[in-house]
Formats: C-alpha cells, sequence, structure tokens
C-alpha cells in the first residue's frame, strides 16, 4: 500500500535551518508528482511546495519562494524540502503527500513532522 514517512522536523531558532524528507513505498514515485503542505496551530492545511514527477519543475507559495527548496531523488523514492530563514510563523506540522495522476487532488498523506521555530 501508499505510503509516505516524514522526518527531519525539530525544535530551530528564527533564522536557522531544516531539512525535512518524505520516504516513499508502495507506488512507481517517478510517475507521480509531490507536494509538502503546512497546518499550523488552529488553521487549516496550507500548500508549501510541490515538485513535478521528474523534479523539472517546482512550484512554491509566494511566502516561501526564496527560503525554501523542494527536490527529489527518484532513484531512492525521496522527496525533500529545504527550509531556510526559518520564521516563527513558518511553525507547523509539515505534511508530504502524492498528487493523484489525472486531476490536482492529492489523495495520499503521511503522518506530518512537527517542525517549531522559536522567537
Amino acid at each position: 500500500q501508499v505510503q509516505l514517512v516524514e522526518s527531519g522536523g525539530g525544535l530551530v531558532q528564527a533564522g536557522g535551518s531544516l531539512r525535512l524528507s518524505c520516504a516513499a513505498s508502495g507506488f512507481p514515485f517517478s510517475n507521480y508528482e509531490m507536494g509538502w503542505f503546512r497546518q499550523a496551530p488552529g488553521k487549516e492545511r496550507d500548500f508549501v511546495a510541490s515538485i513535478s514527477s521528474r523534479g523539472i519543475s517546482t512550484y512554491y507559495a509566494d511566502s516561501m519562494k526564496g527560503r525554501f527548496t523542494i527536490s527529489r531523488d527518484n532513484a531512492k523514492n525521496t522527496v525533500n524540502l529545504q527550509m531556510n530563514s526559518l520564521k516563527p510563523e513558518d511553525t507547523g506540522v509539515y505534511y508530504c503527500a502524492r498528487k493523484d495522476l489525472f486531476n490536482t487532488v492529492y489523495t495520499y498523506w503521511g503522518q506530518g513532522t512537527q517542525v517549531t521555530v522559536s522567537s
């Protein structure tokens, strides 16, 4: 079955960096666009970044542009999110997700990893 397992979260001071990873299994990883989402306390889950199946195209939420970088390694079935210049408002649970092949819906989600940025 499809599994997405995030890792790399933690506590970091403002201005610091973290690298999140998502290990995928149970499906042909290189066929699927992948994304990262964030849910801040008391808020809805928001889009952070996505990457096309071969890693050629990337997309970012405006507030992450220039600070976050999404990448993937199709040989290792992993998708990563490098987060630099972190701000307290980046605090939340970060989720890895797999996009459906034929529409814009993300249909599979990981369990999430907590990122806390202290001021």
